[in-house]
């Protein structure tokens, strides 16, 4: 069943896009709020059976997590209801926009999306799949509507990213901007022994000086559990260290030994084992791609929210109303300027 709840992307748990995204739903109405309606959207009712089927679902997500669902009337609870209400009303105004992008999904493209799920995560098993569904009170049917919910969302932003292009000098002036992205650190292999306390630390520091062996010593009295089992030796990377360890480590001569240096973890001797690899950038040419495809994502992903904003626009221009005591709180549409508690244009009775 978990398979099916981190994968089949069911609205509670696994619509966070649409939630993230769905701040603004209201603003006026386009029809009556029936007795068994939450929400009219456009011409779409949302039903109170709708919400209460997604709680439902909910709970028993939160039951197999071994997770408490939180009681009914309790500010978690309403935090939950409002995420239902969200993502149906989301759910019905991409796809009343989706005919007009000319965007559909067919029943093929239902079955193979759930195909690929069937065979990836039941291992082909009709059985299976068929359990994890009644594990989390789901028909065959209603999942081929959540599946076809998500495909329909999924249509839509890629259609709406399509011709995104990024060119040459783009890409360049990213890779210039953020030079820290693309270089390597200095370096340097050094051994240290870490104590507790300063008298220990002097102690070991003159027999080092007076030829001891470093790495008998790092795996005798090193509290470094990292590095005491290869004699103290350590890789530091240049400002990843506490600040007088890496001030040390990077200032000593090849071979050199230091004095006791105080950090927040003891007292340490260390000894610089080569001389310091210096800091590198990767050449343009080997990450261009990469910042590319990442420039691409930015722009795709700001067309997505620019569609979403103006999706919210228009509903909330009139097209949307909710019964009172299922409008999300805090109302996604209010004016900045309403007072709490009073009643906003997407309440209806």
């Amino acid at each position: 069943m978990l398979a099916l709840l981190r994968h089949a992307r069911l609205p509670i748990l696994l619509a966070a896009a649409l939630v993230a995204l769905a701040a603004g739903c209201g603003g006026g109405g386009s029809g009556s709020v029936s007795g068994g309606d939450v929400a009219v959207v456009g011409d779409v009712h949302i039903t109170r059976a709708e919400v209460d089927a997604l709680l439902a679902r909910a709970e028993r997500s939160f039951k197999a997590q071994k997770r408490a669902f939180p009681k009914a009337g309790s500010t978690e609870y309403r935090q939950l209801q409002d995420q239902a209400v969200l993502v149906l009303v989301r759910r019905a105004e991409i796809a009343q926009k989706a005919e007009a992008l000319g965007v559909d999904v067919s029943d093929k493209q239902v079955e193979e999306r759930l195909k690929q799920i069937k065979k990836q995560y039941f291992g082909g098993s009709e059985k299976r799949y068929r359990d994890a569904l009644e594990d989390f009170g789901l028909t065959d049917a209603q999942y081929r509507d959540e599946m076809r919910a998500q495909l329909l969302s999924e249509a839509i932003f890629e259609k709406l990213a399509t011709g995104v292009s990024v060119s040459e000098a783009e890409v360049k002036a990213y890779y210039d901007a953020h030079p820290q992205q693309y270089t390597t650190p200095q370096t340097r292999e050094v051994r240290h022994i870490l104590v507790k306390d300063k008298a220990l630390a002097e102690k070991l520091y003159r027999q080092l000086e007076a030829g001891a062996d470093f790495a008998a010593l790092a795996k005798k009295y090193s509290t470094d559990r990292a590095s005491k089992a290869v004699g103290g030796k350590y890789t530091v990377t240049r400002g990843q260290a506490v600040a007088p360890f890496d001030r040390v480590a990077f200032a000593l001569k090849t071979g050199e030994i230091s004095k006791p240096v105080r950090t927040i973890y003891g007292w340490h001797v260390i000894q610089a084992l080569k001389a310091a690899k210096p800091r590198q950038s990767t050449p343009f040419k080997q990450v261009k791609e990469a910042i590319r495809q990442q420039l691409r994502n930015q722009q795709r992903s700001e067309r997505v929210r620019k569609w979403l904003d103006d999706l919210t626009k228009e509903y909330c221009g009139g097209k949307l109303k909710f019964k009172e005591g299922f409008q999300p709180t805090p109302d996604p549409c209010a004016p900045p300027s309403a007072t709490p508690g009073a009643p906003t244009p997407t309440q209806a009775r």
